[in-house]
């Protein structure tokens, strides 16, 4: 058995996004056909246990096609006329007490990215995205999240048809930001009219527009 956490949209401006976790049959291996039965137990037991349908998992192991394309690993950024991958930019953005950021991750795929031993570490300091720094207080990776799906008019309206998100590679006690938190925020300040979905943001609006503290990604509750 496994127990992660899964976050709903919330209709309470004052708390954008519930988070809640079940308990669920874990299937071990690492071939997608084994996460996808734990995925299929994870979202079962929420539709047990919370009375919720319309559940998305998003990353690359998803069933469903949209959750792969909003998987960070898939989500492309457009800046200055370059394209990013999202965790690409994430990763290489980051800085530790004696190094960072390593802006040459920015340009590689996403997989090899996240396997680079550079940003194998625990001591995170801040991040800088092309030389603009952010403490560990503001959410960058929903900043982040949130410009990828400005950029993409397909997605941004779809997400918004699911009730919850879950990601089975997230694990709290390892990780400190997740894809599926982030895509209920988003979800949540369209329905809260806090963002207008057929709006195309500049960054330093989407910026201003990120929560306070309080509700910042799930690396908050564990920093």
């Amino acid at each position: 058995m496994a127990k992660r956490p899964f976050f709903i949209p919330s209709q309470d401006k004052e708390e954008l996004v519930t988070t809640n976790s079940v308990e669920f049959t874990w299937f071990s291996g690492f071939a997608k056909s084994q996460k996808q039965k734990s995925i299929s137990s994870f979202h079962e037991n929420i539709s047990k246990e919370f009375k919720l349908d319309k559940i998305l998992e998003i990353s690359t192991k998803s069933e469903n096609k949209l959750g792969i394309q909003l998987s960070a690993f898939n989500l492309i950024i457009s800046y200055k006329n370059k394209e990013y991958f999202l965790e690409s930019l994430f990763q290489g953005s980051k800085i530790f007490t004696d190094q960072g950021p390593n802006e040459d991750i920015y340009e590689m795929s996403s997989i090899d990215a996240k396997k680079d031993e550079r940003i194998k570490r625990s001591d995170l300091k801040e991040f800088s995205f092309f030389g603009e720094t952010f403490s560990l207080d503001f959410d960058f990776y929903s900043w982040l999240y949130f410009i990828a799906l400005n950029q993409n008019n397909n997605l941004k309206a779809e997400i918004l048809n699911y009730k919850a998100f879950t990601d089975i590679e997230f694990n709290p006690e390892k990780s400190l930001n997740c894809q599926a938190y982030s895509a209920a925020l988003y979800s949540s300040m369209v329905h809260n009219k806090i963002l207008n979905n057929n709006k195309e943001y500049k960054l330093e609006e989407l910026k201003n527009l990120i929560p306070s503290k309080k509700f910042k990604n799930y690396q908050q509750k564990l920093i």
